[in-house]
């Protein structure tokens, strides 16, 4: 299987074949039709299974064809936010900007989007998807009441992705108020395939580990502009750093 056979257009298969990525893993190649189709998804699925971009790739296809996308990321800690902000830079770069589109992307930790409400630097209640990157994860950093505080604020109308490294008992509940019937997908952690090992390969070599950091500029701008609304920064509060 390739990843036009997912829906993936030409634009964003370049991006990925530059970086030497041929192949779907098996999480990906359940995950990204279903992103695309607009379902609400579970996916338990195991660290370093390239579930990360099993949501960026088709989530870039929907900036490019949607106009208006407010997309709103939940990580556990500020180093995935970062690798999440620089994968959705490096393979969204062959796809064409347009000045009118006010499409916005915000990633963060459950207990810097509330920080940021409570300052009216983030407005909420016009997420049209929600992508929760590790349940699980949250469950141990302690973030879940943050969670739900945020899941709160958002509108009940929109597009839902979980992710998960194993079922927890602990994140039932929250679960069940964050997701209606969806679609599930399970990737065995002993089936994990070939592919990943290319794809990590690929992503280590392109990206600098360094620090995450607050990206001031993008953070002047919601400041005056208000997220969600009139013109923003597409990526926003967490910044990165390729190697040129």
């Amino acid at each position: 299987m390739e990843f036009k056979d997912l829906g993936l257009t030409e634009p964003t298969i370049k991006a990925i074949n530059e970086l030497g990525i041929s192949q779907p893993t098996t999480v990906q190649a359940d995950v990204i039709p279903s992103v695309l189709e607009g379902k609400d998804i579970f996916a338990i699925a195991p660290q370093r299974s390239g579930k990360t971009y099993s949501y960026v790739f088709p989530l870039i296809e929907v900036l490019a064809s949607k106009k208006n996308q407010n997309i709103l990321i939940i990580t556990a800690d500020s180093f995935q936010a970062n690798n999440v902000s620089d994968s959705f830079a490096l393979f969204n770069k062959y796809h064409a900007s347009d000045d009118e589109d006010e499409s916005n992307v915000v990633i963060a930790t459950p207990d810097l989007i509330l920080d940021l409400v409570k300052e009216e630097k983030v407005d909420l209640s016009n997420v049209n998807i929600l992508v929760v990157d590790d349940i699980n994860l949250l469950k141990k950093k302690h973030q879940l009441s943050n969670l739900e505080e945020v899941l709160e604020k958002l509108p009940t109308d929109k597009q839902n992705i979980v992710f998960t490294n194993r079922r927890s008992k602990e994140t039932q509940s929250i679960l069940d108020k964050i997701l209606k019937t969806p679609t599930e997908i399970k990737v065995d952690k002993n089936k994990v395939d070939e592919a990943v090992s290319a794809q990590t390969g690929a992503q280590t070599t392109e990206f600098v580990k360094k620090e995450p950091q607050v990206d001031e500029k993008s953070l002047e701008l919601v400041s005056k502009y208000k997220v969600f609304g009139d013109k923003t920064p597409r990526f926003l509060l967490i910044k990165g750093e390729l190697k040129q």
